[in-house]
């Protein structure tokens, strides 16, 4: 009897229950390597919708974070990236984005000084398009530090 009710537990632990939810798919991870060209390595990330998504930014610079530090920030479509990255220069304390329009923000990583590794883990929007992602380090984004997240 008292094998009868182990085997009968260790098999309910074993199958899982009729209506169970199937495990969510790990997360796929994307390596943005960032240096002192103030440059992506990766530009378009093309998505499903409703993916996990791992997004891991890598500072393979040199120059002490307090003067030259990247970051992913990854932007709602129409958001005003202009008004953001002006807006956001007072801003260190929240990773240069204006908490007025912290709003705007789908996902974000900490700055990442010269040798450092940050990364965020997040769900790709549902609805296609184009999503813009950019660093918010000030003067980043005009030397060309953005990118593009392609939702099919």
């Amino acid at each position: 009897m008292r094998s009868l009710i182990l085997s009968t537990v260790l098999l309910a632990t074993v199958i899982r229950p009729l209506g169970a939810v199937a495990p969510a798919a790990p997360a796929r991870t994307v390596d943005i390597i960032a240096t002192d060209d103030m440059k992506y390595s990766v530009t378009t990330i093309a998505a499903a919708a409703g993916e996990q998504l791992r997004v891991r930014v890598t500072n393979k610079g040199t120059i002490p974070k307090i003067a030259m530090a990247h970051n992913f920030v990854l932007l709602k479509i129409g958001t005003d990236i202009g008004k953001l990255v002006a807006e956001g220069a007072a801003h260190r304390a929240t990773d240069f984005v204006p908490p007025g329009m912290a709003g705007s923000v789908i996902a974000k990583t900490a700055l990442a000084g010269a040798g450092e590794t940050v990364e965020v883990t997040f769900t790709v929007p549902t609805k296609p398009g184009n999503y813009p992602y950019l660093c918010t380090f000030a003067g980043h984004y005009q030397a060309g530090m953005k990118g593009t997240l392609v939702v099919k």
